[in-house]
């Protein structure tokens, strides 16, 4: 059954609300108290509401998947391989055998009697071929439902090939929802950097934690800070090395880009190796000069502090420059989000804001009721704000609020193709950089191309924008 949702704003009814969801979905009022307040997040996803959420697993994998030398062995049936093979656009600057997806294949006979003497022989070949420093094993739902001892194997493979770490990932799907995943996944990299921590590291640098060199954004971002004399001491997980991971402790402040992927490791460092951690994001022009200034006032460094706001400000300049032209072609456009976190979405409301755009519809996989709040306060009244959201509701409420383009992820490019509405894809496939001053040229440069092709005048209707002229 579905309910009507009347908006304060303007009493539009809004339907297409599955009665269990309506806790999850609220409009800003004109003057009311607020309704994110009361959003109800981070709760399993309904059954038969056909979430757009990812597995355990798949949270997992993708936070552990851009670790460039390690070997990623799925420990389930080939589905669950294939599935997350490659998802991310994270690039590296040397090793490539994180590209590469293997698994142990589990069938019929191996879910009767065992898929253990499997998961063995297929360490003992990755110690043979390839010998990594580091074997993740992620077991899977059909793993959690026969009960191998996946971790009697990591420890036999440890005592039988010195030098090798062998974590197993305890990600069955069926335990929740993507979330869960990131939370296991920062365990298992907390196992990793913290078997043998240094005694009394030297405090110096700086960790990125949650960005996944996506079209080269680490490199970007690793960039900027070294430009004002800030060191990178390691990158979770873009990138990145076992050997380059195991100096975390060392430094002096953890920079967390994603906090819904990487916050719980932020504070076990913090509780672990006293390692203070800030919340900073890199998409924008007013988030990325944010987050230089912070970083350099934390790192308590006068020169840093300096030369932060004059990277700042020029290239804040050089990028309005840039950005001016297209302003006209934008303003008053309508834009819909949807992506995993709320950290980034609150940051894709303020560059649209920028832009002269309005959002009227923003909606995450695993936002925190804190984020909605800070959303709230960021968009119009009558804006249309949800937590796991279903196909069925983006197409309702885009389709009421008149939506211009979405913003989302590949599950998302088809719908907003169907209902003839532009698309941008701020997620994991992406091949250009978003972050930065120069990412926010290339974010705007797609948004206008998206919206503003002659394309969508054929589709809505408009006859032949290709015609040539009477």
């Amino acid at each position: 059954m579905t309910a009507n949702l009347a908006c304060p704003a303007d009493e539009e009814a809004l339907t297409g609300i599955l009665d269990e969801r309506q806790g999850s979905v609220v409009l800003k009022e004109a003057g009311g108290a607020s309704g994110a307040k009361g959003v109800e997040c981070g709760k399993a996803s309904v059954s038969g509401a056909v979430s757009q959420r990812a597995c355990v697993f798949c949270g997992a994998r993708v936070v552990l998947n851009p670790i460039t030398d390690a070997f990623h062995l799925v420990h389930g049936p080939i589905g669950c391989a294939s599935y997350t093979w490659d998802i991310r656009g994270s690039l590296s600057s040397g090793p490539e055998l994180y590209r590469r997806s293997f698994s142990t294949d589990l069938g019929e006979k191996d879910v009767v009697f065992g898929g253990l003497p499997k998961l063995r022989r297929a360490v003992d070949e990755i110690w043979e071929k390839h010998r990594p420093p580091v074997v993740f094993i992620y077991s899977t739902c059909i793993v959690g439902v026969i009960g191998d001892d996946v971790d009697s194997v990591c420890r036999e493979a440890e005592a039988a090939f010195p030098g090798l770490r062998v974590i197993n990932v305890k990600a069955p799907g069926f335990a929740g929802h993507k979330a869960m995943g990131y939370r296991l996944a920062c365990e298992a990299l907390m196992s990793l950097i913290s078997r043998e921590p240094p005694e009394a590291p030297a405090r110096a640098g700086v960790n990125i934690l949650g960005d996944f060199n996506l079209a080269g954004e680490m490199w970007i971002i690793r960039g900027y800070l070294e430009r004002i004399g800030i060191p990178v001491v390691s990158a979770f997980t873009g990138d990145s090395t076992c050997a380059s991971l195991k100096k975390a402790p060392s430094a002096a402040l953890n920079v967390v880009q994603c906090a819904g992927s990487m916050q719980h490791l932020a504070r076990s460092m913090e509780e672990r190796f006293g390692i203070p951690y800030v919340k900073a994001s890199f998409f924008g022009l007013e988030d990325t000069a944010s987050a230089l200034s912070r970083i350099a006032d934390l790192a308590g460094d006068g020169a840093a502090r300096l030369k932060a706001r004059s990277l700042a400000r020029s290239a804040r300049g050089k990028a309005e420059r840039e950005l001016a032209p297209y302003l006209p072609g934008l303003a008053g456009k309508k834009a819909a989000i949807f992506v995993g976190g709320g950290f980034k979405a609150i940051s894709l409301i303020r560059q649209f804001n920028a832009l002269g755009m309005d959002t009227v519809l923003v909606g995450t996989q695993t936002g925190q009721r804190e984020d909605y709040e800070i959303i709230e306060t960021l968009v119009k009244p009558g804006t249309v704000i949800l937590d796991d959201a279903n196909p069925s509701e983006l197409e309702t409420f885009m389709r009421e609020k008149g939506a211009d383009i979405l913003v989302g992820g590949v599950k998302e490019r088809p719908l907003a193709y169907k209902l003839g509405i532009a698309f941008c894809d701020h997620n994991h496939e992406r091949k250009v950089p978003l972050a930065g001053f120069d990412g926010v040229i290339n974010f705007t440069r797609e948004i206008n191309l998206s919206i503003n092709s002659p394309v969508w005048r054929r589709v809505r209707g408009a006859g032949d924008p290709f015609a040539a002229p009477a």
